[in-house]
């Protein structure tokens, strides 16, 4: 994901990176303390399930929920977007005309559909991840898991570990990768039968209450769709009012650099000591990254630069 703000450098470097460092570290401690508990049978999973069973189920699941928070992500973004713009793979088109069919009621179904999907694999996830001790043959409390204090291993049993994997390795890591790469999401044949799948639990009607609330909230809050105030993205690109790429740094489904993205693009330095120092050739390269993506008349690049 681009970024439009100045490179870290020196203080502010080392501060970012070493948050990573840290996370990594909780994150893999995390990893650490659970497998020891899985295997050793000091989890609150279901007695007779294999722990390696266990670790593929898991794996699974966790993959599952990232693909539906990637999907969560990659959909809102496709929303905005005239049809032209949604892909043209089969699965992409496939994907889109069961997204979008009709009223467009589909989309929020899926957010229904999807969230049953995901509380009921947090179900197995939760299983597997929560710790607990349990008991000897003899009856005795088994031994804290890497013999750590008991104060500790209270903090292990609250589950607090098994929430933070799940939170970045299958939630916001998928999400990440989907706000910077949705046509990605849509291009998967996986994308398109998890679509299905959600809107065949949404047809139960287990969670139908959510449709009444939200159109009382609606009513209370007099909400309007967006497109009564901006029109749909093919109105707009009708009467040439498309999004003022000047302004708009990125968008979705387009993370890339717009015109003045010298200063930020990794690049080798001699090019970029050239664009700074010269204003021709700056001009000549911004120029040219408008006429590629304005969405309106198309500017003429003069290509005579010294």
């Amino acid at each position: 994901i681009e970024s439009n703000e100045e490179p870290r450098q020196g203080l502010a470097s080392a501060f970012f990176w070493g948050r990573c460092l840290v996370s990594l570290a909780i994150l893999g401690f995390c990893f650490a303390v659970t497998f020891q508990a899985l295997f050793n049978e000091q989890t609150t999973l279901w007695s007779g399930v294999p722990p390696a069973v266990a670790v593929i189920v898991w794996v699974l699941l966790m993959c599952v929920v990232g693909m539906l928070e990637g999907m969560q992500i990659a959909f809102f973004a496709m929303a905005k977007l005239p049809e032209s713009e949604r892909g043209d793979s089969y699965w992409a088109k496939k994907t889109c005309g069961l997204l979008f069919k009709g009223e467009g009621v589909n989309l929020p179904g899926f957010m229904i559909g999807r969230q049953l999907c995901v509380v009921s694999c947090m179900f197995f996830v939760a299983r597997v991840t929560s710790v607990s001790l349990g008991e000897n043959d003899d009856g005795t409390t088994k031994d804290n898991i890497f013999g750590v204090s008991n104060g500790l291993q209270e903090l292990f049993n609250f589950g607090f570990l098994g929430a933070l994997i799940v939170t970045i390795v299958a939630s916001i890591s998928w999400q990440l990768v989907a706000s910077a790469f949705p046509m990605l999401f849509l291009n998967s044949p996986f994308t398109y039968f998890l679509l299905s799948f959600c809107l065949l639990l949404e047809s139960t009607g287990i969670c139908n209450a959510a449709w009444v609330l939200a159109a009382i909230h609606k009513k209370i809050a007099g909400f309007q769709r967006d497109e009564v105030y901006i029109g749909t993205a093919e109105e707009r690109a009708a009467k040439n009012k498309g999004d003022d790429t000047s302004h708009l740094r990125s968008g979705a489904g387009h993370i890339y650099k717009l015109p003045g993205f010298a200063e930020h693009l990794v690049m080798p330095s001699a090019m970029q000591d050239l664009m700074n120092n010269d204003p021709n050739v700056k001009k000549f390269v911004d120029d040219l990254m408008d006429s590629v993506h304005s969405t309106g008349p198309k500017v003429e690049v003069s290509a005579d630069v010294p």
